[in-house]
Order: C-alpha cells, then sequence, then structure tokens
C-alpha cells in the first residue's frame, strides 16, 4: 500500500456534488461555496458533478455566471450518466426502447427497485468506476457527498466497501421525508429508508443545514447520532460585496423585492393576500412589489407560476424575470425592503435568508413561525416577523418594515450586517474544514500505519 505520509502533501478530497455550476438549482451555492473554502484552506478538491448536457439540454436551468470566477485550483469531473427518465426525443432512444417500449420501461423500473430508488441511480457506477481509477493513481483521503440528489450518498458507500474510503454527508435536503409536509415520501419497506440507513450509519461524520433535521434523524439513526452536526448555510462576500449605508429611503415609493427562485410551494396567495392590504396604508399606497428570480427549478412549471403572479391587478406587483447571480447584488442596492417568502417549518432554513440578512435591509417574513430560519433571523434588529401566516399578520410586517425604511439609521444598519456577518461561508464552514481535515488525517494514519 501506498505508505507515503500524508502530512507531506495537501490532503485530498471528492467532492460528489451532483448539481455544482453551471446548474442554477438552490443547492449548487452550498456545492460551490464549500468546494472554493476547501481550495482556499489548502485541500487538493476535485469535484464530480453531472454531465454539462444534463443542465443544459435535459433540464434547462443554468447560470453561465457561476462560471465566471470558476477557481483554479478545483478540478471538475463530470462522469456520465443515462437520461432514461428525461429523455423525450425518440430519435435519441436506444434500440431496445425504441423497438420494445414496454420491456424498456419494466426494466428501468427494476434497477430502480434493485439497485438504486432514484432517478440519478445511472450516475453511480460512472462515479464509483472513474473515482476508483483515480485513487489507484493518486490517493483521495476522504470522500464528501452532498444530497439531493442521494445518489451521491450510495456512491460514496460503495466508495468504502470498495476502497475502504472514508466518507462524510452533506444533507441539504431531507432524504426519506417531505421536509416542507414533514410527510414521509415512501411506503413502509421501500428501499429508500434501507438505503439512508446504510449510508448514514456507514458514514464518518454525517452534517445538515439545521438542528431540525439533525435532531430528527439522530432520532431515527441512533446508532451514529454521536456523528452528526450542524453545518448552517451562508452567503459569499465575494458574490454579493458588503453594502454601504443607503439613507432612508424618502420622498419617493417605496420598493418592496423578493429575489430568488419563485417555486409552487410558496405561500404566494398569502404574500399577495398581505401586499393588498398593506396598500391600503397609507404609507404603502404607492409601494412596489418587485420579484426577480426563475419560476421554478424545471422550464416546465413557469407558466403555472407566472398565473398566480398578480402583475395585470395595478397593486404595484411586478415581475422582472430570471436573474443571473452576479446581477444579484446590483438589485438588492435597489430595493428598501426584502420579502421573505419561504415554504415550510421547522425543517426549512433557506439559503436566501442569509443572503437578505448580507444587505443591510428590513426583511419580511411570509412563511410559518416555526421555521427554521427564524433561528437565523433572531436577533437581526430589521427583521419584521410574524407570529402566524395570514394576510393580517403579512401586512402588518409590510408595514412595519416601510416605516423601518424610511427611518433607517446606519447604526441599525451597521448592527443588521455585523449579524449578518456571522453567517459568512468562511464562518459557517471553518468548524466544518476543521474536522474534515481531523478526518482526513486520521484515515492517512490509518494507511501509513496498515
Amino acid at each position: 500500500m501506498n505508505s507515503r505520509n500524508p502530512t507531506s502533501r495537501p490532503p485530498r478530497i471528492l467532492y460528489l456534488a451532483f448539481f455544482f455550476p453551471p446548474s442554477r438549482s438552490s443547492g449548487v451555492y452550498r456545492a460551490r461555496a464549500t468546494a472554493r473554502h476547501l481550495a482556499a484552506a489548502g485541500w487538493d478538491v476535485t469535484v464530480y458533478t453531472a454531465p454539462r448536457e444534463f443542465f443544459t439540454r435535459y433540464i434547462g436551468t443554468v447560470d453561465p455566471s457561476l462560471e465566471d470566477d470558476a477557481d483554479g485550483r478545483i478540478r471538475v469531473r463530470r462522469p456520465g450518466m443515462g437520461y432514461f427518465r428525461w429523455e423525450r426525443d425518440i430519435r435519441r432512444y436506444g434500440r431496445l426502447r425504441a423497438n420494445m417500449p414496454v420491456l424498456a420501461n419494466a426494466g428501468y423500473n427494476w434497477t430502480q427497485r434493485r439497485f438504486f430508488p432514484e432517478h440519478y441511480a445511472s450516475w453511480i457506477p460512472r462515479v464509483v468506476a472513474r473515482a476508483l481509477r483515480e485513487h489507484a493513481h493518486r490517493r483521495f483521503d476522504l470522500v464528501l457527498a452532498t444530497g439531493n440528489p442521494f445518489a451521491s450518498f450510495a456512491a460514496a458507500w460503495w466508495l468504502r466497501r470498495t476502497a475502504g474510503l472514508p466518507y462524510v454527508l452533506d444533507y441539504r435536503d431531507a432524504w426519506t421525508f417531505n421536509q416542507f409536509t414533514e410527510e414521509p415520501k415512501y411506503p413502509e419497506g421501500h428501499p429508500a429508508w434501507a438505503w439512508e440507513r446504510r449510508t448514514v450509519e456507514g458514514s464518518a461524520l454525517t452534517v445538515f443545514v439545521n438542528e431540525g433535521l439533525r435532531a430528527r434523524h439522530a432520532q431515527s439513526y441512533p446508532a451514529a447520532a454521536d456523528r452528526m452536526a450542524v453545518v448552517p448555510n451562508g452567503w459569499e462576500p465575494e458574490l454579493l460585496g458588503r453594502p454601504s449605508y443607503p439613507g432612508p429611503a424618502t420622498g419617493r415609493p417605496l420598493r418592496f423585492g423578493y429575489v430568488g427562485t419563485i417555486t409552487e410551494p410558496m405561500p404566494l396567495a398569502v404574500l399577495f393576500d398581505g401586499w393588498r392590504r398593506a396598500r391600503e396604508h397609507p404609507e404603502l399606497a404607492d409601494a412596489t412589489l418587485d420579484l426577480h428570480g426563475h419560476l421554478g427549478f424545471f422550464k416546465q412549471s413557469a407558466d403555472s407560476l407566472l398565473d398566480r403572479i398578480p402583475v395585470d391587478e395595478g397593486i404595484g406587483v411586478k415581475y422582472h424575470g430570471p436573474l443571473a447571480k452576479a446581477d444579484v447584488a446590483g438589485v438588492y442596492q435597489q430595493l428598501d425592503a426584502l420579502v421573505f417568502c419561504v415554504p415550510g417549518a421547522r425543517y426549512v432554513t433557506s439559503g436566501k435568508v442569509f443572503e437578505y440578512m448580507a444587505t443591510g435591509r428590513p426583511i419580511v417574513s411570509v412563511h410559518s413561525p416555526q421555521i427554521a430560519a427564524v433561528d437565523v433571523l433572531t436577533g437581526h434588529p430589521l427583521w419584521f416577523g410574524i407570529d402566524r401566516l395570514d394576510a393580517p399578520a403579512v401586512a402588518d410586517a409590510l408595514v412595519a418594515a416601510g416605516k423601518a425604511a424610511r427611518d433607517l439609521t446606519e447604526a441599525q444598519f451597521d448592527t443588521a450586517l455585523a449579524h449578518a456577518e456571522r453567517y459568512t461561508r468562511a464562518n459557517t464552514l471553518a468548524p466544518f474544514e476543521a474536522r474534515l481535515r481531523e478526518l482526513a488525517g486520521r484515515a492517512g494514519r490509518a494507511v501509513t500505519d496498515a
């Protein structure tokens, strides 16, 4: 076996992050920031992500600006995968599917039941095969896998089984239950349950974006509870910058805004009903609500979401369309207050809340009062929360935030930024990086001793 002293070279990590630039998936920002933080901390970082054509051709969700400042220290590899679930062009079907579609579908469903119960399962063997080749040439010390999709977790488990590589799991989302409805995703006996137990109990460390998710999984998998931790999301100063004090919003209509992907589960009806009520107040009679972002994560969801936005009602609601990440900071500077509208409850934090805090603007909550993001917002001097998710409560919060924007002082602004500073990616990821380094060192010592 290789007996090199691991301290004589940088620790080497394989990062399994299916969604990575140019993808614009909600999880891509955590993956991008983690890879860059590790590289900056001296790690030798290799990222395995999906084929580029999956993002561009099959799901149509890309933001090329996320690659504009790609970190040259990070090697990005794109193992192949099958597109059975997404391919709709019969000219691209294989011979079996084109001539015997019923048999092809039956075979696909069999692999879902017997191999791995996720449409991304075909990525797993390609990842494992490529990783084993690279590992034989130049040893990895640690594997980090982020989900969803959870095919990355299965690939990490297989690498441990075949090559003895220790792995760490990063839950951006829940796997076997719906974190928005808090109901199980799968019936009892479904193979996803066994796979989750197998991967969690085999991991050297499993991390979650909030305490609610950690506690629930610790209860479900007590054998691994002492190897679970929280790594919150954060924001990137290199993307957003650090804003200067805008002064009070006086002498013009107030500008409220939502910046982010608009999705079906969001409480949009409550938001717009609350906005209608708030516009009855003299302070907001001429205010605007500007919505910036994609409509859903997949191109087919846009029309139904657009129908839910009252742009033609004459109440100041405007939809401005998709927004590249590189343009986000400029849009924030044009707004007086931000609307934090998000679905779910105690297991949902959302990555957007960290960006919102970093603007120094008033923040209006439009979500369940039990949402995990409340833990992050507590203590923010310009946060206007609600004690119930209904139109009157939202209207009151909007009016209060509008008044705060009119009277914004530099001291309030600075205190808000100080609160946000605790959640820069550098601060949220530093303890995680130290833990990964410890695990990589332990793995290296085991190889040396062997």
